[in-house]
């Protein structure tokens, strides 16, 4: 089996290039129709379109979501739709319905289908199940430990993709109805509340109790067992979050392709890179991490029972958007506030970090000198003493 793949989401157009750009092999993203994110941006097939031959230039690829557990009134225009997929040079389609996959089947074999982890598969036969019917690569239940992976890949000869990142379901993935309950809002058909990370009052012998509480889970980040996963031959490691931002997807990703070009190359990953590569992904993490499953059942430490906070980094600063080489200055737009002689690093997919002191801005509309760019998506110049290029991103070094 080739080297391993580095899957990322993106809920729009712009993201899903971030990803690519930043080092992820493919992208998987949503339609207008039968996907999951009601609320991410999600593609009409123009620009889905547009970002598969984005990807296929750089030789990666694209995966389209069609995971929800339909009702009769979401099928409308299937056909169609799946017809346009393969004509478009879509890599595969993600599918929990098995009608969606026989359909799939005869009238696009030449296109790939995956199963979701919507099916909360865990054990090798029903993944021989699917692959009977035609799937060739099953995304396997976030609920599936180390060592039952590695029983489940050491059995079948169906690829297999794991969460390494991301969101948690405090239910079984694909079955939680909450949100249904609650909200009316179906999270099997792309519009879960979240239910689950709300505040609850518990009562305690018909008094409330002064605290309140919630039955979230903490994410899963499980950087560490990157080795064991590629040792073991698993073909997608994914990360997940299309309702994520921008610069989530920047380090997340480059944080993962270091580590995995990190082991491909040494053939081990020592502590010292661990460390740093954890850091990396904490710089743009706003909610508490666990292992989720991999080392078994989580216990109380992998779930959020207290209040807390989720409060973004503000580390992020600007975006860079092109280069005047003979001026050595960069334009960018502004993401958080910036000022005159705050140290920032810059990095990108071709730009390993730099650290620089800004020294000069300059509005690009009126082009005079700033003191602070406080205004959100304001453009202006800034002083780089090196090149520079479009999707590089500048964040403040903080404790300085």
């Amino acid at each position: 089996m080739g080297k391993v793949e580095l899957l990322a989401p993106a809920g729009n157009l712009g993201k899903a290039k971030i990803a690519l750009m930043y080092g992820a092999d493919a992208v998987y993203v949503g339609g207008k129709q039968f996907s999951l994110r009601a609320r991410a941006s999600n593609f009409s097939i123009t620009e889905i379109e547009e970002l598969v031959k984005f990807a296929h230039t750089r030789n990666k690829k694209v995966y389209v979501t069609m995971n929800i557990i339909p009702h009769d009134s979401d099928l409308n225009n299937l056909e169609t739709y799946l017809k346009d997929l393969e004509r478009i040079k879509v890599d595969a389609i993600i599918v929990s319905s098995l009608y969606i996959i026989r359909k799939a089947k005869e009238l696009v074999p030449n296109l790939e289908v995956h199963l979701s982890t919507q099916k909360s598969t865990t054990n090798v036969k029903t993944i021989n199940y699917y692959q009977n019917k035609g799937v060739s690569r099953v995304v396997l239940a976030r609920e599936v430990t180390l060592d039952e992976m590695k029983y489940i890949s050491q059995n079948t000869d169906v690829e297999l993709e794991v969460f390494i990142h991301g969101g948690m379901c405090s239910s079984y993935s694909g079955h939680c109805v909450l949100s249904n309950y609650m909200t009316n809002r179906d999270a099997n058909r792309g519009g879960c509340a979240h239910s689950c990370r709300w505040n609850y009052s518990l009562v305690k012998n018909g008094e409330i109790l002064p605290e309140n509480y919630n039955i979230g889970s903490k994410d899963m980040m499980a950087a560490r067992y990157i080795p064991q996963l590629i040792d073991m031959n698993v073909a997608s490691l994914k990360i997940e979050g299309r309702m994520k931002s921008a610069y989530y997807l920047a380090c997340v990703v480059r944080s993962y392709r270091m580590l995995i070009d990190e082991y491909y190359e040494k053939g081990k990953i020592t502590d010292e890179f661990f460390a740093f590569i954890i850091d990396e992904i904490k710089k743009a993490e706003n909610r508490e991490t666990s292992v989720g499953f991999y080392d078994g059942i989580p216990g109380v430490c992998g779930q959020l029972y207290d209040n807390r906070t989720e409060i973004p980094t503000q580390e992020y600063v600007a975006f860079v958007l092109e280069y005047n080489k003979d001026k050595q200055m960069a334009l960018v737009e502004q993401r958080n506030y910036l000022t005159v002689n705050d140290e920032i690093e810059v990095f990108g997919p071709n730009l390993k970090s730099q650290f620089i002191k800004v020294e000069q801005m300059l509005d690009f509309e009126t082009n005079q000198s700033l003191e602070v760019a406080r205004h959100p998506l304001q453009k202006f110049w800034i002083n780089m003493p090196f090149e520079v290029t479009y999707g590089d991103l500048i964040r403040l070094i903080k404790n300085k």
